[in-house]
């Protein structure tokens, strides 16, 4: 026998005799056991059916949402000969059982493939303080399904809820849209509540101030089950059609005793003013390139360093506005290579944004991050740092390859520091671009930032943009530049 073969059986050998009768069994088959599967990433719950397998399964949770609370609980083993249930118990520790509800009331179903079922627990009303839910696995069907892990050390056959302060705040997901300006026009929009709300607090509250350009009316969907968002539906009342009028109405959420506005707080529903333009000319196009991932764009921002006006370099990713068919500025950029024209894809001929190319943090638009001193790049905290409609291009003559005006897209954008003081800043600003040389196109532009908190009203500074990082050096100028504000 050699070496190694003594060597793998003296290991067995230890394995096999080192391991309790809790522990799984080696070989082919395990005992059949049934646990609570709850996992979270950061803190956040991990829904079912989301896998990750780097994960432990864990016995308590400190909740501060009011949105409905997914507790997995999942059936280990080979094969199901018939269906199994468990029946479970939920306790409050106040015996409060009126601020919340849990659905199954008690027993669970596995059968066939299905190996997971959840229990949920929503919330009807504000828990009282110090108070926790406690769900604890009691019986099964079949006598041969173990309860809990295969271990004492960690068996998950409980799982409590603690019941923390409760957080609950609102967002609007898109800040801005654009109508056509017809009678009967209907915007649908969203407020976001990342963690939750109870209807009842919401029926009757005035969650929005108003401030009105035209007339319309505003009604919502059904709270339901959802406890994440609200669906809100904006019809047109009037004909606002003209095109030389600019119309504009804001709806901003206001702050109420329970929820807090975050994030995009003010939304705005605009009738832009309109001029005939060829979308042949498309010169969003110059500046974007889908065929790279991380395309960007390079600019200059004329700005306060150390005490002295001077060009700054930044950068940002750069994408198209992807809009429909039926917009009156759309071209067609693929048809994905089918014949079906409903997977084509249509971008806005005359408008760019900024964005990041996956995750939730930001790219540095208009180099906004320059303007501020401890300032929260998430995107959670700092939407305003992702501007996805930002500037517009007007060729010159309506059709134009080379040359035109460009327009900072006016909107409210939010800005958050990292001590979450929160801004909304209204963004503006217009300026030219052209072709400066072979390919090479320069976006020269004026930004207008207001707020009177930060700003004490409005500050400007020029601009710079390019479609290559190869480009010439603006010369310097002999105005006054902005400083870096603190947040």
């Amino acid at each position: 026998m050699t070496r190694i073969k003594i060597f793998s059986i003296l290991f067995i050998t230890l394995l096999i005799t080192s391991c309790s009768k809790d522990d799984y069994k080696l070989g082919s088959e395990i005992d059949p056991f049934v646990r609570f599967n709850f996992l979270t990433k950061d803190n956040v719950p991990l829904e079912y059916p989301a896998v990750n397998g780097s994960l432990a399964p864990q016995s308590t949770y400190l909740n501060s949402s009011v949105k409905t609370l997914k507790i997995p609980v999942a059936l280990t083993t080979r094969y199901l000969k018939s269906a199994v249930t468990v029946n479970f118990s939920a306790v409050s520790s106040t015996n409060d059982n009126e601020s919340f509800t849990v659905n199954p009331v008690n027993q669970l179903v596995f059968e066939g493939s299905k190996l997971t079922d959840t229990v949920f627990v929503s919330f009807d009303k504000r828990w009282a303080a110090n108070q926790s839910i406690s769900l604890k696995l009691e019986t099964v069907s079949d006598p041969e399904i173990h309860i809990g892990n295969l271990n004492t050390e960690y068996p998950n056959d409980t799982f409590t809820i603690t019941l923390g302060e409760i957080s609950t705040a609102y967002t609007f997901p898109v800040g801005q849209y654009l109508i056509k300006g017809e009678v009967g026009e209907k915007i649908d929009f969203k407020v976001n509540f990342p963690n939750g709300f109870i209807p009842s607090e919401i029926e009757n509250a005035s969650i929005f101030k108003f401030l009105d350009g035209f007339d319309y009316s505003l009604t919502h969907d059904d709270f339901g089950d959802n406890r994440s968002s609200i669906n809100y539906h904006l019809t047109l009342l009037e004909d606002i059609q003209n095109p030389d009028v600019r119309y504009e109405t804001k709806l901003t959420l206001t702050n109420t005793p329970n929820y807090v506005a975050t994030g995009n707080t003010v939304l705005q529903i605009i009738k832009p003013t309109r001029s005939p333009r060829d979308v042949n000319a498309n010169p969003a196009s110059k500046f974007y390139d889908l065929s790279s991932q991380f395309y960007l764009t390079y600019g200059e921002t004329w700005f306060d360093r150390s005490g002295t006006c001077a060009w700054q370099a930044y950068n940002a990713f750069t994408f198209p506005v992807v809009v429909t068919k039926d917009n009156e500025n759309a071209i067609l950029y693929s048809d994905k290579e089918t014949a079906n024209p409903n997977d084509d894809v249509y971008h806005d001929a005359f408008k760019i944004g900024f964005n990041v190319v996956t995750g939730t943090s930001t790219t540095n638009s208009f180099n906004l991050k320059r303007w501020f001193s401890n300032e929260a790049v998430a995107a959670a905290s700092s939407p305003g740092f992702n501007i996805t409609s930002a500037l517009e291009f007007f060729p010159e003559n309506g059709n134009s390859k080379t040359q035109g005006k460009v327009l900072v897209i006016p909107q409210y954008i939010t800005i958050a520091g990292t001590n979450k003081n929160s801004h909304n800043i209204e963004i503006a600003g217009e300026g030219t671009y052209q072709e400066i040389s072979a390919g090479l196109f320069e976006i020269s532009f004026e930004l207008k930032l207001t707020n009177e908190a930060l700003f004490g009203g409005t500050v400007s500074t020029q601009y710079r943009m390019y479609n290559n990082k190869t480009y010439p050096k603006p010369a310097a100028l002999s105005i006054e530049c902005p400083k870096e504000v603190a947040l």
